[in-house]
């Protein structure tokens, strides 16, 4: 199995560099050539192609847009452990204490390349989050000339990958703007940056997906390219043939680590708007609900007693959160926000993030049969720090299986998923072991019995599947489980 990486660009100083021969091959051209003569005869004629193709050339978008297209090189300090030989395997006869004293740790120099592109003629450069995220104490800004300036950090924001530099400098800057219009899927893309810092290089190619996630957090929302992108392209700008940016190039899917036709790049949209804010305080402004949600698919449907799959299933409101003060349930689906229908969780989280503080909201909930509105008014989200997940549930002692492909146990109190078969039902439904199990049905579990008896009590009436509760890193999580 070939294995894959996404990838964010930055270069290594070892450049491979791969040269080959190009040929071209003309279609649907008049070519005249001329009559064939011995060598040096003074008829012979070059080659002429009397009807070139017209193809579009992007000679014009470049020459616009490339003065704006910056490199960045990001210098900054990492510390790594001191190897002293000899010291994990000392022989005999060498004290330990011998090496007391000596630092365990060392500071090194750390030097990055990424892109950037200015937006202002005052200075202001769009990046990634990720090139600038390097314990970086000195930024530089090579220009398309190869001239330098210092730059200072405005802000970030790692849910987007975003930042935004500043160069002060008594000149004004060729500058681009993010796109407005509606991109779609086969538009042509020209993306510029400086792989590899070779300086500004020029691809294309089209727009192949919009929609793309890759994992990260409920934030990705990437249009793919098949223009060339490797290390070093982060941070720089994909263009429309009209020179407006219409995404900011983050990431590669790559099994080698080099350019296989597949970048993701944040759309102008979300780039443009948490541009201004970061601009505006260093700081990007989202609304926050404070719920632990998922999707809600067929399965989660039908157990619910939902007509079909959509919404965002709560699995309990946080603490002080908005959605407790307002009432909002454990096992509450919702349905609308404001009217409008949510497709899923990462739909509601997507909303709820793009809302101000303060906003007041009406959400369309499902709760045991039925639906009702609930008005919320949204608070600022946390600091990644008041984000962090509670730790990992600690292992269980094992118990015997409940006959869904699941062993249970106790461990301080808690009711735990201590093994699982596989290929059994409760991990096909997405179970794993280490799961604290809150509740099964409408059961609040407090032992291992409750769960047996509820399993047991929805075979006898038939159901089709049971829903589990469960605590993972933190968060709630439900489970319809097949019986």
């Amino acid at each position: 199995m070939t294995s894959t990486t996404l990838i964010n660009a930055r270069p290594s100083l070892r450049r491979r560099i791969l040269f080959g021969t190009v040929s071209a091959l003309a279609l649907g051209t008049a070519v005249v050539v001329g009559t064939a003569l011995p060598p040096g005869s003074a008829s012979a004629q070059p080659v002429v192609i009397a009807q070139p193709v017209a193809l579009p050339s992007f000679a014009d978008v470049v020459d616009a847009v490339a003065p704006a297209v910056v490199g960045i090189r990001v210098r900054g300090e990492s510390t790594r452990r001191i190897s002293i030989p000899g010291f994990d395997n000392l022989p005999p006869g060498v004290p330990e204490q011998f090496f007391r004293g000596l630092p365990e740790q060392e500071t090194v120099p750390t030097t990055s390349m990424g892109s950037g592109f200015f937006i202002s003629e005052d200075g202001y450069i769009v990046t990634n989050n990720h090139v600038v995220d390097n314990n970086a104490t000195e930024y530089t800004v090579i220009m398309n000339d190869g001239t330098e300036f210092a730059a200072t950090l405005v802000g970030t924001d790692e849910l987007t990958d975003l930042a935004v530099l500043k160069v002060d400098a008594d000149r004004s800057f060729r500058y681009v703007e993010f796109a407005t219009g509606e991109v779609r899927v086969g538009d042509w893309a020209v993306a510029v940056g400086t792989p590899f810092g070779l300086g500004n290089t020029v691809t294309a190619g089209i727009v192949s997906a919009e929609g793309r996630s890759l994992g990260n957090n409920a934030y990705d929302d990437y249009i793919q390219i098949d223009a060339a992108v490797n290390q070093g392209n982060s941070g720089g700008p994909t263009f429309n043939l009209a020179g407006q940016v219409i995404g900011v190039n983050t990431a590669i899917y790559s099994p080698t680590g080099g350019n296989v036709g597949i970048a993701f790049a944040i759309p102008a949209a979300v780039a443009a708007n948490v541009v201004a804010d970061l601009i505006d305080d260093g700081t990007v402004s989202r609304g926050f609900l404070g719920v632990q949600i998922q999707s809600v698919d067929g399965n989660l449907a039908e157990v619910l007693g939902l007509p079909g799959p959509g919404g965002a299933l709560v699995g309990g409101p946080t603490g002080d959160s908005p959605a407790f003060a307002a009432g909002i349930q454990t096992r509450d689906v919702i349905l609308r926000l404001n009217g409008e229908d949510v497709a899923d969780s990462t739909d509601l989280a997507r909303k709820i993030g793009a809302l101000d503080p303060g906003t007041s909201v009406t959400l369309t909930v499902f709760r045991n049969g039925e639906t009702l509105d609930i008005t919320v008014t949204l608070a600022a989200m946390p600091t990644a720090a008041e984000r962090a997940a509670a730790d990992e549930p600690a292992p269980a002692e094992p118990a015997p299986e409940i006959n869904i492909g699941m062993a249970i146990g106790t461990y301080q109190g808690q009711v735990v998923i201590a093994d699982l078969n596989p290929t059994g039902s409760a991990a096909q439904a997405g179970l794993r072991q280490g799961d604290v199990i809150v509740a099964v049905g409408d059961t609040q579990v407090r032992s291992t019995q409750d769960v047996r008896d509820a399993v047991t009590a929805a075979r006898e009436a038939d159901r089709p599947a049971i829903l589990f509760q469960v605590t993972r890193d933190g968060a709630t999580l439900f489970a319809a489980v097949p019986l």
